[in-house]
């Protein structure tokens, strides 16, 4: 399969990380929830994990790549507050400003 699609999120947060399966059909990510999270990966798109927080998705279809990396930000969206959970590699969040005295 030749990958024409490079899709990249990022996993922030104290002792959150992902890894996945020699074959890049499984993804387990560790996002501080007490059960562990196992999402199957569906045969257009491969899944790689280059370091512990960085999950690189590939495959030939946009629509499924992106479809998939919306399935995995689903897990963990990012916090409004701190940003912690997962984003998109390009993306800006805008935080909101804690509580004041």
């Amino acid at each position: 399969m030749e990958a024409k699609l490079f899709c990249f999120l990022e996993i922030i947060g104290v002792g959150y990380k992902a890894s996945t399966n020699p074959q890049g059909s499984i993804l387990y990510p560790k996002l501080g929830f007490s059960h562990e999270i196992r999402l199957q990966v569906t045969s257009a798109v491969r899944v790689f994990c280059f370091k512990p927080n960085i999950i690189c998705r590939t495959g030939i279809d946009h629509q499924k790549v992106t479809q998939f990396a919306a399935s995995i930000k689903s897990c963990k969206p990012p916090e409004v507050y701190k940003g912690k959970g997962i984003q998109y590699r390009n993306e800006i969040l805008h935080k909101k400003q804690g509580k004041k005295k």
